[in-house]
């Protein structure tokens, strides 16, 4: 206890004895038993209340020992079934957890992971991704304070992520990678990256390029053929050596009628090859008979020109041509799409023929907006007021429905340089973004889709959107979120088709069953988006017999499915909405392809530089008493003994509140019984 609280009791005491000497004896000479009796009872209620005033604390100290963390983490992908079996590694970590040294000086704890860590005590080698780096940059994060030495179970064979062996764990953590499996560097040809584009156009040839590799120290040959839809239709023998370990080969295939083709590449195996696993790959192509073009109108430059391009192209299907506002009114009748870019009094032509046409149309107004021209070329909107410069902040409306926004969110982004005016929507109209101001959600719209007739609108009240798509890629390391955004905008505004009351957001073609996931979005009558909806999907295999119905469950804005125990095959589904005449159906592929069974051979060596620079040591399986002994002889892990200060009241409040009332009640009592009230 503090001596100024000591001081504060001891002045309580004085002041409540002074009071109880004023009240009863200095004022009051007569003598007796009652009088002291009274005078206690008033002491015990003044000094009582004034100790509650005070409220003493004291302060105790705990003493305990803290341990360091030993954080046994196991790889749980499927390749670790050919490296080891769950006997060993269970063995292996039940051997180091009933270790009486290690029991002392360490807590232990288990994880297992995938694509994903979590706690557990089980080893199954079901997952289908091997991430390290997420692995041990969510075990860094978790386990902040304190020694920790993470002991890692791995073949070091990652298929998802960052490169792991470039990470560095905080200075109370060590990484003692255990290596599982052989570390002998068999002989083995495989295919590697295939890169082709997602679309081609219908008699055009489009280009396949794939990496073919080899590693051995003899001179080999091998063939690869290419094959669509089951046809063979390139066939090379190329050539390898110690030194010659890889080639890549560039062929140019017709695409020959519509739809979504099948392209698997194969290399013949060697003599005594071990894994032929990779010896095959697939992707896909859809072939399409049609190629959007979108002109973008400027009559300056502008960094938001070349993000838009570079967006717009990132699909295959859509080309963008750039044009100034006295271009021929020719050129622009073969655009699907006309993009308007800080219109002036030069775009009157441009205006002409979209009010002639009808011709679908997007406006970007920024500071060099002619904006007297433009409320008075067109009827869209009108924009007045002060039309002052600010930085807009963007608020995206979750109520949004006209298109799919996939992943795409606006929270943390940079402003755009908007005007800060009366905006005016004079069409039907959905807004997309709202403006914020200074933290303050104006209402006003930011970006808007408006609509009449056959004729499809959007407007974006703000320039610089450059820098959404670098912020995109600053959080993502990727364009695609943007460029998904961008390309599911085009395809609205380059189609004059009737809005859908039930869209659907799904892929043509998966690489593996983990990523097959079907969303829906569905609208009511009045177009809202109803998430009290009951959703089913109805799957049937293309080949096969197999056929499932499923309802999607609500993920927010937008109903899913999650189709990861499905084999790789061609699929047919139909999304049906039940108590409505509405349904859509669709087909979908899952690819064969497994990356973990892509390398048989441990990686060691990347595992040896992950451990030394995270100031560990590479262990293996058959020698783990070198990991134990050095684990419990280690002079850094040693137990700490540490205090903890609790901080505990004197006197309990509810003990004084009632001491007090009963002294009251008492000297009321006994003056009312002696009659001295």
């Amino acid at each position: 206890m503090e001596l100024s609280t000591v001081l504060l009791i001891v002045l309580a005491v004085a002041a409540a004895l002074i009071l109880v000497y004023f009240q009863y004896f200095y004022k009051n000479p007569r003598k007796g038993s009652l009088k002291i009796l009274l005078a206690a009872l008033r002491f015990i209620t003044l000094f009582c209340g004034l100790l509650l005033l005070i409220n003493p604390k004291f302060v105790s100290k705990d003493y305990f020992v803290e341990k360091a963390n030993l954080i046994l983490v196991v790889d749980n992908s499927t390749s670790m079934q050919d490296a080891s079996s769950q006997t060993d590694i269970s063995q292996a970590i039940q051997q180091i957890s009933q270790n009486n040294a290690i029991n002392e000086r360490f807590s232990i704890h288990q994880y297992g992971f995938g694509n994903t860590i979590s706690a557990s005590d089980s080893i199954q080698f079901d997952r289908s991704n091997t991430d390290i780096s997420n692995a041990l940059n969510t075990l860094n994060e978790v386990f902040v304070n304190g020694n920790n030495a993470i002991v890692l179970f791995s073949d070091g064979n990652q298929t998802l992520g960052r490169d792991y062996e470039y990470i560095t764990l905080n200075e109370n953590s060590t990484v003692n990678p255990v290596v599982v499996g052989d570390t002998t560097q068999y002989e083995d040809i495989s295919v590697g990256l295939i890169n082709v584009n997602k679309y081609a156009f219908l008699r055009n040839s489009f280009p396949i390029e794939s990496t073919i590799r080899y590693q051995g120290s003899r001179a080999v040959s091998s063939t690869v053929t290419i094959s669509i839809n089951g046809s063979r239709v390139h066939q090379e023998r190329i050539n390898f050596s110690a030194t010659k370990n890889s080639q890549t080969l560039n062929t140019l295939v017709e695409a020959q009628s519509v739809g979504v083709k099948t392209i698997k590449i194969e290399v013949g195996t060697l003599d005594n090859e071990r894994n032929t696993a990779n010896n095959s790959k697939e992707t896909a192509i859809e072939v399409i008979d049609e190629k959007t073009n979108v002109a973008i109108v400027s009559d300056m430059l502008h960094p938001d020109i070349g993000a838009l391009k570079k967006s717009i192209e990132s699909n295959e299907q859509r080309s963008v041509t750039l044009l100034k506002p006295n271009v021929s009114q020719s050129e622009l009748e073969d655009m699907g799409l006309i993009i308007l870019y800080q219109p002036n009094r030069n775009f009157r032509s441009i205006y002409e023929f979209i009010n002639n046409s009808g011709a679908n149309h997007f406006t970007i107004t920024g500071s060099k907006t002619d904006w007297n021209f433009l409320n008075g070329i067109q009827e869209s909107f009108t924009v007045s007021g002060s039309r002052q410069a600010e930085d807009i902040l963007p608020v995206l409306n979750n109520a949004f429905g006209l298109f799919g926004l996939g992943n795409f969110a606006v929270d943390g982004f940079p402003p755009l340089k908007g005007t800060l005016a009366d905006i005016q929507l004079n069409k039907e109209s959905e807004t997309l973004m709202f403006q914020q101001l200074q933290g303050i959600n104006l209402e006003k719209p930011l970006f808007s889709i408006l609509t009449e007739s056959n004729t499809k609108e959007a407007v974006l009240f703000g320039e610089d959107i450059w820098r959404w798509r670098a912020q995109v890629y600053r959080n993502e390391q990727s364009f695609d979120t943007f460029d998904e955004f961008i390309g599911n905008l085009m395809v609205y505004l380059g189609s004059n088709k009737q809005r859908n009351r039930l869209e659907l957001d799904y892929e043509l073609v998966f690489d593996n069953a983990s990523m097959a996931k079907i969303r829906a979005s569905y609208f009511d009558e009045s177009y809202q988006f109803d998430s009290n909806a009951n959703i089913s999907i109805s799957i049937k295999g293309r080949e096969n017999d197999f056929s499932r119905t499923s309802p999607m469950l609500l993920k927010g804005s937008f109903y899913e499915v999650d189709l990861s125990d499905l084999g790789s095959r061609e699929y047919e589904f139909t999304v049906t909405v039940q108590d409505e005449n509405l349904s859509r159906s669709a087909t979908f592929k899952i690819l064969d392809f497994n990356p973990e069974k892509q390398l048989v051979s441990s990686n060691y060596k990347k595992m040896e530089r992950l451990a030394f620079k995270n100031r560990g040591q590479v262990y293996y399986l058959d020698k783990l008493e070198e990991l134990q002994t050095n684990l419990s002889s280690s002079q850094q892990f040693l137990p700490v003994q540490k205090s903890r200060d609790n901080v505990v009241s004197l006197i309990d409040f509810r003990i004084l509140l009632g001491l007090i009332i009963l002294s009251l009640a008492a000297e009321w009592f006994i003056r009312k019984y002696n009659g001295l009230i």
